[in-house]
């Protein structure tokens, strides 16, 4: 059955039970899925487990990129006309595949995971309309998988007048406390979209999209050679930033705009295209001009913080390049500025990672959501939570 989320507050020995869950993330940016296990009681993490990426074959960024265009046309978030249906149900047997390959490989119980959680794949995020839709079916998930999933997590926070994004900054909380560095501390994930969470011992933590991520990068390099990314930041770092054309982008009203905000993946793609004149230039110093509207945009967003960080730890797939590393270390100096990796983390797991938290956090009826990362109106817990049917593969075994 399906139902909505409960709380399931349960303990052992008078201590919080503690669940090992399974998280996946498949991003904006669409190199794959990424799987991640820990072990939580939703407030801190015990224990990290092992984490894959399940890469996406180009037929199937293809499917997802043409769901995204089509996307474009919905005007509520149950539609899945043509190629969105095709691409949800590709996205749930693909992150069925993912799990079970997850658990043979890393000889993990079936039957130890307590639940997973399926963030899907967005394929169009307009929050003034109170709309947001990720792909992905989580009744469909449970019975491949044969193991409880909460999904669907930002419909409830929208519902109630929030972004919906960024939804991570819970997790980032978690991870900045065992870090031993100055305060305050920003966690940056860089993504298709970036994002940022503040995090100095306030109640709650204070996030929002500082603007593009790696999509506009991605999308370009797609456009000129046919490869998926800027691996290694090896093509900008060839070429000469246009800084004229970075200032042109940043004014965009939405670098005025105080948190919370958030974006869709295209939001800026005509914009930037215009203001930056990627047509005209080269690829590298398009590849390179684009880098630095990446590390620009986040610097805009540190005069609406709270207080100026000491402390950038950089996840995601930005985190990889040292051509946008380089750029950020400039452009937020004196701040600290180094990678989750170099901080201790596994950054290419840690968007998985704060699924599985969220979904331990979900069953305990704790929120994921706050006033001050989406701006929704009281700290909101969100997500639907499927349990198997009986027919499914019985939890017993790898």
């Amino acid at each position: 059955m399906v139902y909505q989320v409960r709380p399931r507050i349960e303990t052992r020995g008078g201590r919080l039970r503690t669940y090992r869950a399974i998280g996946l993330m498949s991003g904006t940016s669409m190199d794959g899925i990424d799987v991640a296990m820990i072990e939580t009681d939703g407030e801190t993490v015990s224990r990290f487990g092992p984490s894959a990426l399940h890469p996406y074959r180009e037929n199937e960024r293809k499917t997802l990129r043409a769901a995204v265009e089509a996307a474009r046309a919905l005007g509520e978030r149950t539609g899945r006309p043509g190629v969105i249906g095709e691409a949800e149900r590709m996205v749930t047997t693909l992150h069925a595949a993912a799990v079970n390959t997850f658990l043979d490989a890393n000889r993990i119980a079936r039957a130890s995971i307590d639940v997973i959680g399926f963030h899907g794949q967005t394929v169009l995020h307009r929050p003034e309309q109170r709309l947001t839709v990720q792909i992905g079916d989580g009744q469909g998930l449970a019975d491949e998988t044969a193991i409880p999933v909460v999904y669907d997590l930002r419909a409830a926070d929208v519902a109630c007048g929030g972004q919906g994004a960024p939804l991570v900054p819970v997790y980032h909380r978690a991870l900045a406390a065992m870090l031993n560095r100055p305060h305050p501390i920003a966690m940056l994930n860089i993504g298709g979209v970036a994002n940022v969470s503040f995090i100095n011992g306030l109640p709650d933590p204070y996030a929002c999209d500082t603007g593009p991520g790696n999509a506009l990068i991605d999308d370009f390099i797609r456009a000129r050679t046919g490869r998926d990314c800027d691996e290694n930041g090896d093509i900008a770092m060839l070429g000469r930033v246009d800084e004229a054309a970075v200032a042109r982008v940043l004014q965009h009203a939405f670098f005025a705009l105080k948190p919370p905000k958030s974006l869709d993946r295209n939001a800026f793609r005509e914009w930037v295209a215009d203001r930056a004149g990627l047509a005209d230039k080269t690829i590298e110093d398009g590849a390179a001009t684009l880098s630095a509207i990446t590390a620009a945009t986040v610097a805009t967003i540190v005069p609406h913080l709270p207080e100026v960080p000491q402390s950038w730890i950089v996840c995601g797939g930005g985190a990889f390049n040292p051509v946008i590393m380089r750029m950020l270390s400039e452009r937020l100096a004196p701040a600290r500025v180094e990678t989750a990796q170099e901080a201790g983390f596994d950054a290419n797991a840690i968007e998985a990672q704060a699924f599985a938290f969220m979904a331990v956090r979900s069953l305990r009826g704790l929120p994921i959501t706050f006033p001050t990362t989406t701006g929704v109106s009281q700290p909101t817990t969100g997500g639907v939570v499927a349990e198997p049917h009986a027919q499914s593969h019985a939890r017993t075994g790898a």
